[in-house]
C-alpha cells in the first residue's frame, strides 16, 4: 500500500489476552540504545564509540491507568513477568483516501516502579505502573520490524537474526 502513514488511529492494550480498560490515552514505548565501548590507540584518529550489536541498554516502558484499579495492581506481583500486546491501527493517507496498516507490540517485563498518582476531587489519579522490560517485538502489518530478546540472545531486524553467527561461535 501506498501512501503516508499519519497517524495512529486507534489502539488497544491487553495483558495476557485480556483487554485493559484503565489506561489512559498515551504509552510510550521504550527506546533502543546500543550499549558500546569507546575505541581508541594506534591507527585510530581519535577515538570511536563502537555499539555492540543486539545489546541495549536498559529498557523501559510505562503503563498510564486513569486511576487506581485492580487492573493496575494486576501487574505487580513481585517476580512474576507481564506479558503486554499493544493493537493498534496507523491511518495511512493515500491517493485514494484513507487506508490503515495494523501495528502490534509485544513486551514482557517485571515491574520495576509503581506510582500511585495524586488524589483529587473530579480528576484522574495520574497512576502508572514501570516495567523494565525483556522482551519486545514491534510489527507492521504482521511483518516483523524489530524483535529483541534480551534473556535468550534473539536480535531480529525485518525477521533477518542479525546475531544468528554470533550465537553459533559462542
Amino acid at each position: 500500500m501506498n501512501g503516508i502513514p499519519s497517524k495512529i488511529n486507534m489502539f488497544n492494550l491487553y495483558k495476557d489476552g485480556t483487554k485493559l480498560f484503565g489506561i489512559s490515552d498515551e504509552v510510550t514505548l521504550p527506546d533502543f540504545e546500543a550499549m558500546s565501548e569507546t575505541l581508541s590507540g594506534p591507527g585510530i584518529l581519535g577515538e570511536i564509540d563502537s555499539p555492540t550489536i543486539g545489546h541495549f541498554g536498559s529498557q523501559e516502558m510505562e503503563i498510564p491507568f486513569r486511576v487506581l484499579d485492580e487492573e493496575l495492581f494486576g501487574m505487580v506481583t513481585p517476580g512474576v513477568a507481564v506479558n503486554l500486546t499493544l493493537r493498534g491501527s496507523i491511518q495511512v493517507e493515500t491517493n485514494e483516501g484513507i487506508a490503515y496498516k495494523g501495528m502490534r507490540v509485544v513486551v514482557r517485563g517485571k515491574v520495576k516502579s509503581i506510582s500511585s498518582g495524586k488524589v483529587k476531587q473530579g480528576a484522574a489519579t495520574g497512576s502508572s505502573v514501570k516495567l523494565e522490560l525483556t522482551y519486545i517485538l514491534i510489527e507492521i502489518d504482521g511483518k516483523s520490524m524489530i524483535e529483541l530478546d534480551k534473556l535468550n540472545s534473539v536480535y531480529k531486524i525485518g525477521g533477518v537474526d542479525i546475531l544468528e553467527k554470533a550465537r553459533a561461535l559462542s
